[in-house]
């Protein structure tokens, strides 16, 4: 005898269906990308001179700004979590500003903070000698300034969540403050640690506006993967294809080994 699934067992398709067409909204994207690819030719197109220099200049940009972040957002997330000071609420939407801020703009204030003539730029080059623009430092500060929220926003919550009581028994056996912090503290948050640096190297990674509006799009110099790519859509599509993809694998790597740390799945 066939038993008649109970009403709380039958497939909701009120939200299967909009689910299933924001699903494909997303990834039809991607499929369109992936079938474009010229397989065959994909280790030669990754050798040519431009993607060679796209990808070794990516690298050390975005491990730069990964450290960046890391040694100043480290700070930063603790006293947002841990400091309660006047302002604590507009200073935490300023430092995460940069997550929705449009990257053109952020080139822009970058500009107009670091360049020549910046507000800091012009004493950086006055006093050190030291020019941002259109340079690879300057990629790696681009790169910084739209990444780091990504990393303080994930450890800050990680600070949130931290038991105390541990913290304050390591206290009450005589640790001071920072070996609190080194032996307790960031051991306990190390999961967070790790999650929001490979977050703020995914999006050092993919960062455009920002870079070749501030640092311009100088090959050898300036010209990382996502610049690379919106020139050689022009004259190379084959190898900005290339790139794209190997864009996205990394990125797919990314989210896919943070799923249980970040997104909070299995």
């Amino acid at each position: 005898m066939s038993v008649a699934p109970t009403r709380g067992r039958r497939l909701p398709w009120a939200a299967v269906v909009p689910a299933a067409i924001a699903f494909a909204f997303l990834v039809v994207p991607l499929v369109g990308l992936v079938q474009q690819v010229p397989w065959g030719r994909l280790g030669a197109d990754l050798t040519t001179p431009e993607a060679v220099d796209a990808l070794r200049l990516s690298v050390i940009c975005s491990l730069g700004a990964t450290a960046l972040s890391v040694l100043l957002g480290l700070p930063l997330a603790w006293v947002l979590a841990r400091v309660e000071f006047p302002g604590r609420s507009i200073v935490r939407a300023l430092t995460l500003l940069p997550m929705v801020v449009p990257p053109v703009v952020a080139g822009v204030g970058l500009f107009y903070a670091f360049g020549r003539d910046g507000l800091v730029g012009e004493y950086l080059l006055r006093w050190f000698g030291v020019q941002l623009t259109f340079s690879t430092a300057g990629a790696v500060v681009a790169e910084t300034f739209v990444a780091m929220p990504f990393f303080v926003v994930t450890v800050e919550a990680a600070f949130r969540t931290v038991d105390r009581r541990y913290e304050d028994a390591a206290a009450t056996l005589g640790t001071g403050r920072f070996g609190v912090f080194r032996r307790v503290t960031l051991p306990l948050v190390r999961p967070a640690l790790v999650a929001g640096a490979a977050l703020a190297w995914a999006r050092a990674l993919g960062e455009f506006g920002a870079t070749i509006t501030f640092a311009g799009n100088i090959q050898g110099r300036t010209q990382t993967v996502p610049l690379a790519v919106y020139l050689l859509l022009e004259t190379h599509p084959e190898v900005a294809i290339g790139l794209s993809v190997v864009l996205v694998a990394l990125c797919v790597g990314v989210l896919a080994l943070l799923r249980d740390r970040w997104l909070g799945v299995p």
